[in-house]
């Protein structure tokens, strides 16, 4: 007798191979048998007509604070998501010297967008060393899986003290401390380590963070600290992806260890000249195991009075008279004649980059709606919306702000959507070489909602597109599941088959969908954060217990923490 069998599902396994019929019976958290399944279980479930998945695995979250407190981890397991890595973009909790905690959350909060308040209320500092942090991870129960990374910045600020977030060199001895910290945090149980060189990442002070112009033979030093730690892996995010001192030392690194590196970029100019796929392909040709990685559709701020930033953020009267107050309140104001065109006849403060000329960035603003659309066309934009109606556009943008009591968001494009189309990123994404990522799930709280994104991806890619073609169901849930699993040595999970564990999602396509984000006030100390629902997970399975019924916490809590293993793929599932 088994303890779980799912019957009559169309199954898409996670090997890419095509979507078949079958029941699946799960025994110990793992799948038992795929097939027919004449025996009975205490409990069934029958998926006919649905798609059963394995659960995805999101290498590119931020809930390294959160996972210390919250035993859920949404919104990402709102989403299908059932093991999710930490530690990413070289910042993290651990390891910490005591009194240095506020240095990270701070680190943290610029970086990540992770409000301060919340993070100094729900952290508990049960740890020193990376070790001690992992463990604190394993003591917790949680609904879904977790790993994490080895963070640079922490690591820097250990070893360095004030130096660490400077431009000042590290000495011999301090490479050496740095390297033997990341080799301690691997061995003990990360997935690897992570590190960031762009200009975008500063702490709360507008200081760069640590990491950011360390030279080339520290940032190998630390990274060959992994040698011989099978399945570990270098993250990077930088600015300078596709320079060839970069390059050089990247596949140094790669040559040296045979280790995974995976390549993140920020900024919209590595996005230009199709410059990621080009990096991808060369990796490809010269069989490197490096590996950018690509979220679903251009990170993108959202514009509202829920969140961070709008077109009016840096305008007299809101910086003096609006920014503070509560929602009601400000709706009140802003619905005041008077209020309206004192802020339209004011000049925003902020002169940098495309605030310089807020009439054209409203060509690049599309308001969400009820059903969000992610690849709109020029006339659903603010500007587009102004034109169609021989308006000014600012003050349509004000109006729209104010509409709908104030709950509506807009979608700006940070990078690569000039074209109104993702045909670029379609070619990115279906590279041999690249990693579905990004979703950057427990942070960007107040200007970004991209928790949602293997949603996004199932929805879009795989059944709405309209204005170009498609992708396979097949190839869409092999990227979310499988091959970022192998990609961070999880050789346990992303596939429907005998002996692996049994996470899964039982999906009604049909009823798929993404909410808009809303902003919700759950964080400790009252911290706000935009988060996306979605209906149309039936069930989110996870080592083989109901985690999720149609959008509700079932109260099960069989996550773990996940600690990298020298173990290859056949012994893991063995």
């Amino acid at each position: 007798m088994y303890d779980l069998i799912i019957r009559n599902g169309t199954v898409i396994d996670g090997t890419g191979n095509h979507r078949f019929t079958a029941d699946i019976a799960i025994s110990e958290g793992r799948i038992a048998k795929v097939g027919e399944v004449h025996e009975t279980a205490a409990r069934e479930i029958d998926a006919a007509g649905k798609l059963v998945t394995p659960g995805w695995v999101d290498i590119h979250t931020h809930y390294d604070g959160q996972a210390t407190w919250d035993p859920v981890l949404a919104p990402s397991s709102w989403h299908g998501v059932t093991t999710v890595v930490m530690g990413n973009c070289g910042v993290g909790f651990a390891p910490v010297k005591p009194g240095d905690q506020d240095f990270l959350i701070e680190l943290m909060e610029g970086v990540e967008d992770i409000p301060g308040a919340a993070l100094s209320e729900g952290i508990d500092w049960q740890w020193e060393s990376f070790p001690e942090y992992l463990d604190a991870l394993e003591r917790m129960p949680r609904a879904i899986d977790v790993a994490t990374q080895v963070p640079h910045g922490a690591v820097r600020a250990y070893v360095m003290g004030d130096r660490c977030n400077s431009d000042y060199a590290p000495t011999q001895d301090e490479i050496d401390a740095m390297a033997e910290l990341v080799r301690e945090g691997v061995e003990a149980g990360a997935l690897g380590f992570s590190s960031s060189k762009t200009l975008l990442h500063k702490d709360t002070h507008g200081e760069y963070m640590p990491g950011t112009f360390s030279g080339y033979d520290e940032m190998l030093a630390l990274g060959l600290g992994m040698k011989g730690c099978n399945n570990a892996v270098f993250e990077l995010v930088s600015d300078h992806l596709g320079d060839d001192d970069e390059w050089a030392w990247v596949t140094e690194f790669q040559k040296q260890t045979g280790l995974t590196v995976t390549l993140i970029a920020t900024t919209a100019p590595a996005y230009e000249n199709n410059k990621m796929y080009n990096l991808a392909e060369q990796a490809r040709k010269e069989g490197r195991e490096i590996r950018p990685q690509a979220a679903g559709r251009p990170t993108g701020v959202l514009h509202g009075l829920q969140s961070s930033f709008h077109a009016f953020v840096g305008h007299p009267t809101w910086k003096d008279e609006l920014a503070e107050l509560d929602h009601n309140a400000l709706l009140e104001k802003l619905r005041d004649p008077e209020i309206k065109s004192r802020l339209l006849s004011e000049k925003s403060l902020i002169q940098g980059g495309l605030m310089q000329d807020l009439p054209t960035l409203m060509g690049q603003v599309f308001p969400l709606g009820d059903v969000p659309n992610y690849e709109p066309l020029p006339e659903d934009s603010v500007a587009g919306i102004a034109k169609s109606r021989n308006q000014d556009v600012m003050e349509v943008m004000y109006d729209l702000l104010v509409d709908n009591d104030g709950k509506e968001l807009f979608y700006q494009p940070l990078g690569g959507y000039q074209g109104y189309s993702l045909d670029w990123q379609k070619q990115l994404l279906e590279h041999p070489n690249v990693l579905f990522g990004l979703s950057d799930g427990g942070a960007h709280c107040g200007v970004i909602a991209d928790a949602g994104m293997p949603t996004f991806i199932m929805t879009h890619w795989g059944r709405d597109r309209t204005r170009g073609d498609r992708m396979s169901l097949e190839f869409i849930v092999e990227s979310l599941a499988s091959k970022t699993a192998k990609a961070f040595g999880m050789f346990d999970r992303g596939e429907i088959s005998e002996g692996m564990i049994a996470d899964l999602n039982i999906i009604d396509f049909d009823a798929l969908q993404l909410h808009r984000p809303e902003a919700v006030f759950d964080l400790p100390a009252g911290g706000r954060r935009l988060v996306q629902k979605a209906e149309g997970y039936d069930y989110t399975i996870k080592s083989g217990e109901v985690i999720f019924q149609r959008g509700a916490h079932t109260g099960a809590l069989p996550g773990k923490l996940v600690r990298r293993s020298d173990e290859s793929s056949q012994a893991a599932v063995g």
